[in-house]
């Protein structure tokens, strides 16, 4: 599949995040050129990069970034490792970790990044190097370890496209929400993964796509990169759900996730716990797509999981020329809700798929 877009790379030789802005699609691609550990954090707090496969990558590469850019550490003769290292990888990590509390994935991005860290420091116990020898030494693997996430990433989302494949039949409706796809992650997404293999191996799919209020992911950026892959399309409002699968026109709902518990339970973008219900009561099997990174094994279910609470002018003005509410109205603008394990019919992981009951086959396909 060949993408006219990627929405995060590194520059390392500009010492750059090089970050698609999401917030301006569809009317302008615009790609940034993030420096510091302020413009990274800014990014991901507002959603410029977004999808927790995506943010997960940014964060690493924002902790590598942090200590690249950072001219003062690791520098003359001195020998053994730096010590001043230590307290500048934790507070860009801490700094990066409060951009978003409900995507596991930057979690898990940081916790490997900071693993990669201290293995180094314990394989270099007792050396003698200089200090511009371990800063070349602790860059090198920082930048390698980000390039690993993000290429195990898109290895990943390839393989979940092909594991959900499986569960779909040529010609089949299928309705979408938020955006699971390239823009949230390395390359293909989670849950629109399928779709793309299934163009590239003509199954002809008729996709529905939510508009996801009130940040209108699915209108914004699902309807944008599906057009581009040339996938016949059809938005619909979120209220229209109902009558679309009441109709016949979907045969299964497919979405993305930011955090699964160890039970199944499932965060997604705001919105989804409605449309598994609306599943549930027409028996339209509803799937789910993530990354093994995105399994919460320490989670036990969702009522773990924090949701994170967003302003609420996305509600009141966002995308409108006018204010859409009275001011000063009370707003509640949760960004994700938790759909019970038990409205699921299958988790789909890049190293197969989990039925129920979740608490056993999440946990074989992560020891796996």
């Amino acid at each position: 599949m060949t993408l006219k877009f990627e929405p995060v790379r590194l520059d390392d030789g500009a010492g750059a995040l090089v970050v698609l802005d999401q917030t301006l699609l569809p009317s302008q691609t615009h790609y940034l050129r993030l420096c510091t550990l302020e413009e990274i954090w800014e990014a991901i707090r507002q959603l410029r990069v977004r999808g927790a496969p995506a943010i997960g990558i940014a964060a690493a590469y924002g902790a590598y970034l942090a200590l690249r850019n950072n001219p003062d550490w690791g520098q003359g003769a001195r020998p053994g490792w730096p010590a001043e290292v230590d307290s500048l990888f934790a507070a860009a990590k801490n700094r990066l970790a409060n951009s978003r509390p409900t995507a596991v994935n930057l979690f898990w991005a940081l916790d490997r990044m900071e693993g990669r860290l201290n293995a180094l420091r314990s394989e270099a116990a007792g050396g003698a190097s200089a200090g511009t020898a371990w800063r070349a030494a602790i860059l090198a693997v920082l930048r390698d370890e980000a390039h690993a996430i993000r290429n195990e990433d898109e290895a990943a989302c390839r393989s979940i496209g092909e594991h959900g494949l499986s569960l779909l039949k040529k010609g089949w409706g299928l309705l979408t929400h938020c955006n699971a796809g390239a823009l949230a992650t390395a390359r293909y997404g989670t849950a629109l993964a399928p779709i793309y293999l299934g163009q590239e191996r003509g199954y002809g799919f008729k996709v529905f796509a939510g508009e996801t209020r009130p940040l209108l992911q699915g209108a914004r950026l699902t309807a944008w990169e599906l057009g581009q892959a040339g996938v016949d399309l059809t938005l619909i409002c979120d209220n229209m759900s109902s009558i679309v699968m009441k109709s016949g026109k979907v045969q299964a709902v497919l979405v993305g996730c930011d955090r699964v518990a160890a039970n199944g339970d499932s965060a997604n973008k705001i919105g989804t716990s409605g449309l598994a219900v609306l599943a549930a009561h027409y028996d339209i099997p509803f799937y789910i797509h993530a990354p093994l990174s995105t399994v919460d094994l320490a989670c036990a279910t969702g009522a773990d999981i924090r949701i994170e609470e967003r302003p609420p002018e996305e509600v009141t003005e966002a995308w409108y020329a006018k204010p859409m509410a009275p001011r000063g109205v009370k707003v509640y603008n949760p960004a994700f809700d938790v759909t019970d394990a038990s409205l699921i019919g299958a988790i789909i992981t890049e190293r197969g798929i989990a039925y129920p009951p979740y608490g056993e086959s999440l946990g074989r396909l992560s020891r796996a």
